[in-house]
């Protein structure tokens, strides 16, 4: 595990599984049409039950690239699961940067919005989106980072990566901020 004090709240990452996470929030990588699909989405979505889509459905149809919206965590151990939508990545000329720090942040402002203290995030757009690992990592931690500068919350922010090499990336570039940053 990685880890950085940011005034009093931390960032952290580990390798897991974010289906298996405690915060009181997690954050699902959603598709547009908030359609339960494969990768993290199809994990939460199955480990979570139908209740979580009874409640998507009863409030919401579509939801930006780029924006999150939220809905109970069902069967998880999360009392909240934050729906985030990253962008697809096409070239990364196209604008994809931006959505995904957006992505992000808007996640951010719902748990803020919640009063929440703790949230755990997948690589947003990494898995069937392909976004380059590398790239994510430093757009998400630096999203992150520069949030929690400004807000001071959510006090928890983890970081829960389900391969060795996402999360061999994420402490890299963690690393990396805390040097140039501190």
């Amino acid at each position: 595990m990685a880890e950085w004090q940011i005034g009093q709240c931390k960032v952290e990452v580990v390798k897991g599984d974010i289906t298996e996470e405690a915060t009181e929030a997690i954050v699902n990588a959603a598709n547009e049409r908030l359609i339960p699909g494969g990768g993290v989405d199809g994990a939460i979505h199955r480990k979570g039950g139908p209740a979580i889509l009874e409640k998507l459905r009863a409030k919401y149809t579509h939801c930006p690239t780029g924006q999150a919206v939220v809905t109970r965590g069902g069967n998880l151990k999360a009392k909240y699961i934050i729906h985030a939508v990253g962008p697809i990545y096409k070239d990364g000329k196209s604008g994809e940067a931006e959505l995904l720090a957006s992505a992000y942040r808007s996640a951010l402002e719902k748990a803020l919005e919640l009063s929440l203290n703790s949230i755990s995030f997948p690589a947003l757009s990494t898995g069937a989106y392909g976004y380059p690992l590398e790239e994510a990592s430093s757009i998400a931690l630096k999203t992150v980072i520069d949030f929690l500068k400004e807000k001071q919350a959510p006090k928890l922010v983890r970081f829960v990566l389900f391969t060795d090499d996402a999360y061999e990336i994420f402490v890299k570039t963690l690393e990396k901020f805390k040097t140039e940053l501190s």
